[in-house]
Formats: structure tokens, sequence, C-alpha cells
């Protein structure tokens, strides 16, 4: 539940092995992050990491600046972000993008963001975390797109309506 970088992590594929797993994983957890509360979740083979860019103003609006993908990880770590994501249908990438958008219009978020998601081989995507502020990949996004995140997160904290900042933006799309 605390933490990351893979730490207090265990693939449990038998019931019989999930009592020793649970109790490593806790120690690990403990002795890393001070918290051994644990979350069980299911294991998705050859999972891909896809998040949305999301901004949302205090006027109740939000948008997205499409999907990264950043599946190559090393030790849980991301090594390559890719914008947009490359071997993933335009069906699956709007649709995750509508349920990151919802999901952040259903409690009220109004800042910069990111929405994760892991996508198994059928295309079928499961919601991971929030990070509620821009991550050090942003600056992918903003290349793609052609934007300046940290400038609208700032004008939209100061009030800005992200209509007013992007009066085309049903017409915006990745470059190239």
């Amino acid at each position: 539940a605390s933490g990351g970088g893979g730490k207090g992590m265990r693939l449990v594929e038998k019931a019989e092995a999930l009592e020793a797993a649970a109790e490593s994983a806790a120690r690990e957890a403990k002795a890393s992050f001070g918290d051994a509360t644990l979350l069980l979740e299911k294991y998705i083979q050859e999972p891909r990491h896809v998040e949305v860019q999301i901004m949302g103003d205090l006027h109740g609006d939000l948008m997205h600046f499409g999907e990264r993908e950043c599946s190559l990880q090393r030790r849980h770590q991301k090594v390559i972000e890719e914008a947009p994501a490359a071997r993933l249908s335009q069906e699956t990438k709007d649709k995750i993008a509508e349920c990151a958008v919802r999901l952040a219009k259903g409690v009220g978020y109004a800042n910069a963001g990111t929405v994760e998601f892991l996508v198994d081989k059928e295309e079928n995507f499961y919601f991971l975390e929030v990070n509620s502020r821009l991550q050090v990949e942003h600056s992918v996004t903003e290349a793609v797109w052609g934007v300046d995140l940290v400038k609208t997160q700032i004008l939209v904290a100061q009030g800005a309506r992200l209509a007013d900042l992007f009066p085309e933006r049903a017409k915006m799309k990745p470059r190239g």
C-alpha cells in the first residue's frame, strides 16, 4: 500500500504460497516504508503501462492530452516514455482517455495529473493509480502536444478556464 519500485511485491501463483508471500512482502514493506499494509491485485501477464495526462480547472472542466506508454521498465521503474502509444488501437486509446477524464470529473479534480492503467494482451485495461501532480515525464506530452503543462497548471491554479486557454481543443491532436 505504501512505497514503490517493486518493494513489497510478490507474485503468488498457488493458494498455498499466499501466506508466506504475504508475510515476506509485509516485512519488506515495513522495513522500507514503515507500513506493512498490503493490497492484493490481479496479476497481468505481459502488461503494458499506459498513462493519461489530464488537466482540470477550478470551474469543473477537464481535458486530457493523450496517452504515454511506459512499458519498458527496469526494476519497476520507467525507462522509456512513448507518446502516443504505438501498438494500441485508437479505440482503446479513446476508451482509456475517456475513463481517465470521467474518473477525474467524478471527484471534482482540479490540477494537472496522470491517470495510470495496466493493459493486457487483449487490450483490456485496469486502473492503477492517479498521480495528482506533473510527473517528470510530462515533458514527453508537452513535446507531442505542443503545450506548456507547467504554465497551464499555474494559470489554472489562478482561476483560468481550460476553455479559454484551449478554445480549439476539440481540434487538438498530437503532433506527427
